[in-house]
Parts: structure tokens; C-alpha cells; sequence
């Protein structure tokens, strides 16, 4: 019988091997470990303020309040300052962003070491924020663009287990740092620190328009065929990115798991002084132990995502389904927190509460990758984490003033699982089918009509019509 020549999709990807490369291996096993390290830095450089409270407060003659201001000056500019940044990843890539971002707030370290009052300070916060912003779109971008669907989840777990471990070593080490040379030469060696690590981020991480790929290689990173040959993603896709029910819903499910992160964040260390009257020394030993659960959480969380993957579960349901079963639990740990009489099982049900949040974390984030076209991954994802910390800029004032009006946090707590009940239901109702180029480039809203002709919304189509 006469050979039949192979059909076209076959002759187009003939000979062409689509498996892991040892070069590609490399370079993704660098990148989580640029991340990882520079993610802990992250987290450190933000928590100087707070460990230097005190002396900052005589040195500087702020008063309470005016610290307030300037704890939450960080959390607002970092969280607003993420929409411009996501945007930057996607159209100018991690190495460039990350790497000025490194650069931006390590100087803003330098210069709270310098600053003199109240206006200079809250300008390096402020500074800090902008400068911080890129990090984590930029990591799920990084991500994004040297794993495959697979092993993007443990992936994701790893870089994102760097917020919690950068917040459990950071006390300590900062505390050192402090006692041994002053609180303005604390911030400036941290600075000195991160500007050095971002030459080493800028000399060592590669994004893949700086390798030279093979078709086999790019063939196995590449999970949209239809993004093939489209350039970074343009001023008006990113903006119809908030037409989208999927987007708000991630935006407003990430609201509720930082609001309460931060109520923990932010919070803990008091609560366990004045709810648990714990002694000052202890609190600080004590308050650690639901970071290390933090960190497992991370981890298991992005485990779970690639594992259900591989058993059959599409890419947005095996990220959508942990995330509302954690904050379901966070809110159940919370409310027996605020309950229980003893101290060791506070301790306890908060941990549960810190794992159950960093799984959340991690599979939010590994949402990112697959929720909208690869190349607007950062950008979505930048969107995720500035409804994320909104929540975080509102909790720790929040839940200050609910503990001043009651006398203690039991009220706070018990809000707190009230908005992770309110995101679950923003995850289950509002993110549905992954946005696709095609929805992406649509200029008006697909409608699917029913036997009464009203109009249905797919939730993986815009919900309204963009202007």
C-alpha cells in the first residue's frame, strides 16, 4: 500500500521533541532560587519598621498614630502600585523589572536609614511599596514562562513559601542587626544587601527571549497555541482584563485571604500579649510557630495543585477548589481561636489557620499562570494581589479599632472569618472558564441565550461591555 503522507498537525510538529531539557531544568531550578531568596528579602525589608518601632517612634517624635501612618503608607503604595507593574512584567519581562524593582527599594532602605522626621520616612514607605510591587508578578511570570502546566503548581508553592519564611526570620534577624549597630544603620545595611542581590538577579536570570530556545523546547513550555506569533500584551487587552468575572473574582477572593493574613500579620504578637497574656519574651518564641506552618502550607499547597492536574482536574479547578476549601477552614480555625480558653490550642488553631492560608496563597498564585493568555500573566496577577492588599491595607486598622472598642481581639477574629467566608463564595461564584485570546480580543460581551432568551454570562467572558 502506498505510504499516505502524515496529516498537517503532524508534519507540523514533526521531529520535534517536546520533554525537559537539562538547560531548561537549570534555568528553572535558578529562577526559584533567585525568587525564594529575593522574595525572604522582600519580606525582611518590610518588617523593618516594625521592629524598630519603638526607637524610631523617640528618635523622630512620631506618636502612635503618626506610626500608624506610616505602617500603612507601605501596604497602600505597594498595593496600588501593583496594576502598573504587572503590566511592565508582561510587556518588558522579570529580569528588567524585578531587577529595577530590587534596585528601588533597597534604595528606599538606604534612605530610611537618613531620614530625619515624619514627611522623609513616610516618603521611603512609600518608595518601599513602589519598589516591591513587581515581585510577585513577576515570579508567577517567571514561572509562567519556564514550567509547564504540571509543575507549575510546586513550582509556585516554592517561590510563594518565601513570604512566610521571610516573615519568621526577619524579627530575629533584624532585632540583631538593630542591637548590635543602631536602627539607621539596620536599614542601611539591608539596602547595601539588596541593591548587591539585584546586580546578581540582573547577571544571572534569563528570560526566555535571552535564550535562544529550541522549537522543542518552547513546544513544551507553550500551553496556548493560540497566543503563537502575538506580541506582549497591549495598554487596551490589559484594561479588558477587568471585564472579566474571572479577574474580580480573584481580585476579590485574594481581598478576604490577605485580609486575614494581615490581621495575623500585623496583630499576632499583641494578641498573644494582651488577649493570651503571654509575657513579651515568649510572644516572641510563640509567635514564629504558625509561620513554620505558614511555610508548610506554601508548599503542600502547590503539591495539591499539580496533583490534581495529573488526576484529570482542569488547570482552574484544581486551583479554584483548594482555595475555598482553605479559607473555609482558615474561618472555622479562626472562630475556635477567638473561643477556646487555652492558650496552647489558640496557638494551634492559629497555625491551621497560617497553613491553610498559604495554601490559598500558593494556589492563587499558580491561578495566575492559567486564568488569562500567558503573556498576561503578570498583569493578572498584579490585579489578584492589589485586591489582595487592599484587604491588607483595611485589616490591621480594622481590627485595631475593633479591639479598642471591645477590650479585646474576639470581635476581630470573628470578622475576620466573616470576610474568608465572603471570599470562598467570591472564588465558587465569580472565576469560571479561563479567559482565552479570543474573549480577550472580543470587543463586546458573548451572551449564551436560554429558551426564555434571557441572557446567561459564561463567567470565562467579560460581564459587562468594555468602554
Amino acid at each position: 500500500m502506498k505510504n499516505r503522507p502524515p496529516p498537517a498537525h503532524a508534519r507540523d510538529t514533526h521531529d520535534i521533541v517536546t520533554v525537559r531539557t537539562p538547560r531548561l531544568a537549570r534555568t528553572g531550578r535558578l529562577a526559584l532560587v533567585l525568587l525564594v531568596a529575593g522574595g525572604a528579602l522582600n519580606y525582611v525589608d518590610r518588617a523593618t519598621l516594625a521592629v524598630a518601632n519603638p526607637l524610631i517612634r523617640h528618635d523622630l517624635g512620631v506618636s502612635v498614630a503618626g506610626m500608624g501612618a506610616l505602617l500603612s503608607a507601605f501596604l497602600w503604595a505597594y498595593a496600588l502600585a501593583q496594576l502598573p507593574a504587572g503590566l511592565l512584567v508582561d510587556r518588558l519581562g522579570p529580569r528588567r523589572v524585578l531587577s529595577a524593582g530590587l534596585a528601588i527599594w533597597s534604595l528606599a532602605q538606604c534612605l530610611g536609614g537618613l531620614v530625619t522626621g515624619f514627611g522623609a520616612m513616610f516618603a521611603t514607605r512609600l518608595l518601599l511599596g513602589a519598589g516591591e510591587s513587581p515581585q510577585s508578578p513577576a515570579s508567577a511570570r517567571v514561572v509562567r514562562d519556564w514550567f509547564a502546566v504540571p509543575a507549575r503548581g510546586t513550582a509556585t508553592g516554592i517561590w510563594n513559601s518565601a513570604s512566610t519564611l521571610g516573615s519568621a526570620i526577619s524579627v530575629p534577624l533584624l532585632t540583631v542587626l538593630m542591637l548590635s549597630f543602631g536602627w539607621r544603620w539596620m536599614f542601611g545595611i539591608m539596602g547595601v544587601v539588596g541593591l548587591v542581590f539585584a546586580g546578581l538577579f540582573w547577571l544571572l536570570h534569563r528570560d526566555p527571549a535571552d535564550i535562544a530556545l529550541t522549537e522543542g523546547e518552547r513546544a513544551y513550555l507553550r500551553d496556548d497555541v493560540n497566543a503563537v506569533g502575538r506580541g506582549p500584551v497591549s495598554l487596551r487587552e490589559w484594561r479588558r482584563l477587568f471585564a472579566f468575572r474571572t479577574t474580580w473574582g480573584m481580585m476579590a477572593g485574594f481581598f478576604g485571604c490577605i485580609y486575614v493574613l494581615w490581621i495575623y500579620n500585623a496583630w499576632l504578637p499583641g494578641y498573644l500579649e494582651m488577649d493570651r497574656h503571654m509575657s513579651i519574651a515568649r510572644t516572641g518564641w510563640i509567635a514564629a510557630i504558625p509561620f513554620l506552618f505558614g511555610i508548610a502550607g506554601s508548599l503542600c499547597g502547590g503539591r495539591l495543585v499539580d496533583m490534581l492536574v495529573r488526576h484529570g482536574v482542569s488547570p482552574v479547578g484544581s486551583r479554584k477548589y483548594p482555595m475555598i476549601v482553605a479559607l473555609l477552614g482558615t474561618a472555622g480555625a479562626t472562630i475556635l481561636a477567638a473561643e477556646v480558653a487555652s492558650n496552647a490550642v489558640a496557638v494551634g488553631c492559629i497555625s491551621v489557620a497560617m497553613f491553610l492560608l498559604y495554601v490559598c496563597t500558593a494556589t492563587a498564585w499558580a491561578m495566575a499562570p492559567v486564568a488569562a493568555p500567558g503573556r498576561c500573566t503578570a498583569s493578572i496577577g498584579a490585579m489578584q494581589n492589589c485586591g489582595g492588599y487592599i484587604g491588607g491595607a483595611f485589616a490591621p486598622v480594622v481590627t485595631g479599632l475593633l479591639g479598642q472598642a471591645t477590650g479585646s481581639f474576639r470581635t476581630a477574629l470573628w470578622a475576620g472569618a466573616g470576610v474568608a467566608i465572603l471570599a470562598a463564595l467570591a472564588y465558587g461564584l465569580l472565576i469560571g472558564d479561563p479567559i482565552d485570546e479570543a474573549a480577550l480580543a472580543r470587543e463586546t460581551p458573548t451572551r449564551a441565550r436560554t429558551g426564555d432568551d434571557k441572557a446567561a454570562w459564561n463567567p470565562g467572558v467579560p460581564a459587562r461591555e468594555s468602554s
